[in-house]
């Protein structure tokens, strides 16, 4: 569980690091579209996250109080096949590129988000300190 002002920055933190992950496997799927056979991957997150936060604020009365309730051992990063008997292509592959390339720039945008976000925090604690 977190605790008091670095809750924010400890789920930040987490989702940052599954947002990282998915850009790593979209970068592979990327790099794999000519592989026969290969099937697209990605990352299961958001469920987790959503029930972690679910579960820890069953008695909360704040989200401040709910996000440093969390437990972390719920939250997972999961990789997973992507329609694994599906193919679009006659060689097995079921990569398209161009989804490929519009998730991966639309995760770049939601992991720059939560960087600043993560910053936010740090400048706010910046501000009391000062």
């Amino acid at each position: 569980m977190a605790t008091g002002a670095f809750g924010y920055v400890n789920l930040l933190t987490t989702a940052a690091n599954a947002s990282w992950a998915r850009e790593e496997v979209l970068s592979n799927n990327i790099a794999n579209v000519d592989t026969p056979n290969y099937k697209r991957q990605d990352i299961e997150f958001t469920t987790f996250l959503e029930n972690a936060l679910q579960r820890a604020g069953s008695d909360a009365t704040s989200l401040s109080q709910r996000v440093n309730n969390v437990n972390y051992n719920d939250i997972a990063i999961r990789t997973y096949t992507d329609n694994s008997t599906l193919s679009y292509r006659t060689d097995g592959n079921n990569v398209d590129l161009s989804t490929e390339n519009v998730e991966l720039a639309s995760e770049q945008l939601n992991y720059s988000a939560l960087i600043d976000s993560i910053k936010n925090e740090f400048n706010r604690f910046g501000y009391v300190i000062k």
